[in-house]
């Protein structure tokens, strides 16, 4: 089983998306369930992940909503408030009762607090994510928030890491060495987890061969069994869109052994997430 570990859908009446702007151009526009379906079924994925977009109920709730009716949603990551311990317990016993609630993130990189995964309210909520047996999801962590997720993958060996992205690796520039020595550091925690998505970065070539070394650290790093991969539809759209973008981390992925291949193509976001694999996919 295929599984896109990291795919988006928005409506723009949905939620806030302060991010989401006419400045945003092609993305600016509503990405929806029948969309995505038609996209995976053409690559050839049978099941996807979908990821929070804003850091509102609204856009979780219509993600879940989505679930509900779609069959090749695998998992729904979404939203909690996690600098508010009150709150995020309410919101969490509230998601957990949906069997697709498989994950939690915040858009930290737009966060303004530089600290937000050292607060103590932050620290406790995530706790109760462990608890719940959810993983946790980090946005672009470089170079704001990388060294901080090394930090909490120590202090909470019980949550599980997802590094999304593999936090934005600087590709062609003078930090890619202090990227990889984090991201490295990272993944000596076996509570982390790698995600090879949104590699597409402004100004840099998006090839097999631009992005092998960046495949090689993570895959030395985490081994295929914490390595996951993402379309990251439709924000790929402006760049050629879905089959593209898969075209390339395909490739990679089919490089290796097929058992490892299982792991990355799917095996390992079932277990990170504990998805259901039975049942229809259409």
């Amino acid at each position: 089983m295929i599984v896109d570990g990291h795919l988006h859908l928005w409506t723009l009446g949905d939620g806030a998306y302060p991010w989401l702007t006419p400045a945003a151009g092609e993305l600016y526009a509503d990405f929806e369930a029948d969309q995505a379906g038609a996209e995976l079924a053409a690559a050839g994925v049978d099941r996807a992940v979908l990821v929070q977009a804003d850091d509102t109920d609204a856009d979780t709730d219509a993600m879940l909503q989505v679930a509900d009716t779609h069959a090749w949603v695998s998992g729904v990551v979404g939203w909690v408030q996690l600098d508010d311990l009150e709150r995020a317990a309410a919101q969490l016993e509230r998601r957990v009762a949906h069997p697709a609630f498989c994950g939690v993130r915040h858009l930290v990189h737009g966060d303004p607090r530089d600290e937000f995964l050292e607060l103590p309210s932050v620290r406790r909520s995530l706790r109760l994510l462990a608890g719940h047996g959810l993983a946790y999801d980090v946005p672009n962590a470089w170079p704001r928030h990388l060294a901080q997720v090394t930090a909490l993958a120590g202090a909470l060996p019980e949550l599980t890491i997802v590094i999304d992205h593999l936090a934005k690796p600087p590709r062609g520039a003078a930090d890619f060495a202090d990227w990889r020595a984090e991201i490295e550091r990272s993944a000596t925690h076996p509570n982390t987890v790698g995600k090879v998505s949104g590699l597409r970065m402004p100004g840099t070539e998006y090839s097999v061969d631009a992005l092998r070394e960046v495949w090689d650290v993570a895959l030395t790093a985490f081994g295929p069994d914490r390595l996951l991969w993402g379309s990251d539809w439709p924000i790929t759209v402006p760049d050629g869109g879905y089959q593209p973008t898969y075209a390339v981390l395909a490739e990679l992925m089919h490089e290796l052994a097929p058992a490892e291949r299982d792991a990355v193509l799917g095996g390992t976001a079932v277990r990170v997430y504990g998805l259901a694999t039975e049942g229809p996919v259409a």
